[in-house]
């Protein structure tokens, strides 16, 4: 009997313990081993893969998803368009992981940080990998907005150090160059406040892309940026072994490339100081970028112009995936603006279907055209925010209808017997 209360006690407190514990933390315990299973993607040649088989992409851009997640008011809008886009069979994200020297901004001059924005960051991350999306992140920006290269030139400009005005010094002044390095190292390195993993070790992060759209236009041997690109995709990969990494390119050929006199939409294209090709062939980029973008390119075709434009243009690139590169090829902003004349919404439906029908046809064929992300989803309550491409991609439902197919699409192409979770309702409603 001595014995045996002697027992009692201790068990009946552990077991209270055990109690009180899964009270306090019982939903994120559940949470926690709810999450999807994640693995780093990779690539083998011209495609993506994911557990041992090719991965194909159908996702969008939400640019706006760190700067939303500051505010509490703003914050559940994170949530909102990650919940709705992981119903609709997305998978991937791409959006900003910079804010430099703008309001909330993440940067807020050369190696100093707002820990405020960090978290925003942090949380859409932790927020993605809780709702199985992968985020490709952008690492700074070719425009002004958000800071951007502009926003190096001054810093350095304001210390009495840059060596130019001019924009483009963000590629050649060394001095800024080590600017944007350490900001590099810092992203990477960052130890997320929520999951605790570092972003270099977090699979929920897809890839990083080193800036949007770069021009240097005061060169346009191209010899500058490329340079710069070997320079930072080496020092990324430096530190970072896990993620695949991309440039940010939109896909227009230089003046040495023969298909820069017949694919690109006119001659301006091939005087901006980027090359598809060569910058693209740079061995510590794991795969080719490229917009769409036919209605900025073109001011005087007709729709239907357009739309066989976009044909040509993709399957251009996907053949340089597949014959020149050997790397994947994504299409990671396409968009149709609601500004053109006689815009009807009916257009977009087309110009969207268009592109997601050759990465599809792509994939069957196991080409290199390994996905496509539209340019852009909001949730409502937004409009402040849209710009002439923007969408809610479920309040049309012939828009909805176009994006889910595609995911249903893709889904069967690489795992025909293994829909799960959303995949598996909203495809079967399809079938």
């Amino acid at each position: 009997m001595v014995a045996g209360n002697g027992l009692y006690y201790p068990i009946l407190g552990f077991a209270s313990c055990v109690a009180f514990m899964y009270m306090s933390f019982g939903d994120f315990l559940f949470n926690y081993h709810q999450e999807p299973k994640f693995d780093f993607v990779e690539r083998n040649g011209t495609q993506f893969m994911l557990d041992g088989r090719a991965f194909y992409i159908n996702g969008w851009n939400s640019y706006w998803l760190m700067d939303h997640a500051v505010e509490d008011y703003s914050r559940p809008r994170i949530r909102a368009i990650l919940q709705a886009s992981a119903k609709m069979g997305l998978t991937v994200c791409r959006t900003w992981a910079f804010n430099d020297g703008d309001y909330n901004a993440l940067q807020i001059s050369p190696g100093r940080f707002n820990e405020r924005v960090f978290q925003a960051l942090d949380h859409v991350i932790a927020e993605a990998r809780q709702h199985g999306i992968r985020l490709l992140l952008s690492l700074v920006n070719n425009l002004q907005a958000y800071g951007g290269k502009t926003q190096y030139v001054k810093w350095a400009w304001e210390e009495g150090i840059g060596l130019s005005a001019s924009n483009d010094s963000f590629f050649f002044d060394p001095s800024i160059r080590n600017y944007f390095k350490n900001y590099i190292k810092t992203i990477l390195t960052r130890r997320n406040s929520i999951t605790g993993i570092e972003y270099r070790n977090d699979p929920t992060i897809f890839a990083w892309e080193l800036i949007n759209e770069p021009r240097c236009m005061t060169d346009t041997s191209g010899d500058t940026l490329q340079d710069w690109i070997e320079e930072m995709s080496s020092f990324v990969k430096s530190i970072d072994k896990n993620h695949l990494l991309t440039v940010g390119l939109e896909g227009f050929y230089g003046p040495k490339t023969p298909k820069s006199l017949t694919m690109n939409p006119e001659e301006w294209a091939s005087r901006l100081g980027s090359d598809f090709i060569r910058n693209s062939k740079i061995s510590y980029v794991d795969f080719a970028s490229v917009h769409i973008y036919p209605d900025h390119w073109f001011h005087e075709q007709e729709f239907e112009d357009k739309l066989k434009y976009v044909s040509k243009w993709m399957l251009s690139h996907i053949e340089d995936g597949d014959k020149e590169l050997k790397k994947p090829v994504m299409f990671t902003e396409f968009g149709l603006s609601n500004l053109n004349k006689d815009f009807q919404l009916s257009q977009r439906d087309r110009f969207y279907k268009t592109v997601l029908d050759i990465i599809y046809k792509s994939a069957k064929r196991n080409r290199s055209g390994a996905g496509a992300l539209a340019w852009q989803f909001f949730v409502g309550g937004m409009e402040e925010y849209y710009d002439d491409f923007a969408i809610v991609p479920w309040a049309r439902p012939s828009t909805y209808r176009v994006i889910t197919e595609q995911s249903c699409r893709l889904a069967r192409i690489q795992r025909p017997s293994q829909l799960k979770g959303n995949l598996r309702e909203l495809c079967l409603e399809k079938e």
